[in-house]
């Protein structure tokens, strides 16, 4: 275990968030209290409530995620795309650090600004419209829990990336239509069928089902279902992550 060298990569990537925090924090927050301004109050105002909660509430819940996966994967794909970028990695990868401790380091702070962000953009929503919170300590498990799995899938989008147009390929095409898509500004339950079924194949829709639980204890699909879609968010990017720093492949080329 090297502690002091996890401690420096991880101040490394929370220093070069400080220095862009008008991309980080500021701009993604903005954002945010624009959809609330459109959908919360001058649409929502005339739409009927969402599973007995009203229209801007509802929306809450996916709208701090939506920030959350697209934050998560950029903070965490750049973290290490940048060193294979500048020719730096080798540095990383020759340090007296395990695989495990360098993924960790990275992903924990990239976790850690996903955290923040979610939170202030929670805060923000509660200028604009009712906010309650039923399970608060689940509430921030699941927040923990989505915002690892996304990152850990941002680092792996980093490792795989040979060049700027791959490292935004997967979240512009498809991490923001399938959040989009995935339950934020509708309840499934509204869908007709066929949609109703197709939309369930979205795997967002669970972790958005399950996060907006923790809020309003409503949700689209079975809790456990939302839980098992977090365990595979988290497991899956993890599994190929380990392959990856196992075989070399796109480290050491």
């Amino acid at each position: 275990m090297n502690p002091r060298g996890m401690l420096a990569i991880y101040r490394f990537e929370m220093a070069r968030w400080k220095r862009t925090l008008w991309q980080s924090v500021v701009a993604p927050v903005l954002t945010t209290a624009l959809y609330f301004l459109v959908f919360g109050s001058a649409i929502g105002s005339r739409m009927s409530d969402m599973a007995g909660i009203d229209y801007g509430s509802f929306i809450v819940p996916g709208l701090i995620l939506l920030s959350v996966l697209t934050q998560s994967v950029a903070n965490a794909s750049f973290g290490i795309y940048f060193p294979k970028f500048t020719g730096t990695i080798y540095e990383i990868l020759s340090a007296p650090l395990s695989p495990l401790e360098t993924v960790a380091s990275y992903v924990g702070a990239a976790v850690t600004k996903s955290f923040l962000l979610a939170l202030i953009t929670l805060a923000t929503a509660a200028l604009f419209v009712e906010v309650r919170v039923e399970h608060p300590l689940l509430m921030l498990a699941f927040l923990l829990a989505i915002a690892a799995g996304f990152c850990l899938l941002g680092f792996l989008i980093g490792l795989l990336a040979d060049n700027f147009e791959q490292l935004q390929f997967v979240p512009l095409l498809v991490v923001t239509p399938l959040a989009f898509l995935g339950g934020i500004f509708y309840a499934v339950g509204t869908l007709a069928e066929p949609w109703r079924t197709v939309t369930l194949f979205n795997p967002i829709v669970y972790l958005v089902s399950g996060y907006r639980w923790t809020f309003y204890g409503v949700a689209d699909v079975p809790l456990g279902a939302s839980v098992a879609a977090m365990a595979l968010a988290i497991l899956l990017p993890l599994l190929a992550i380990a392959w990856i720093f196992r075989t070399g492949h796109r480290l050491k080329q």
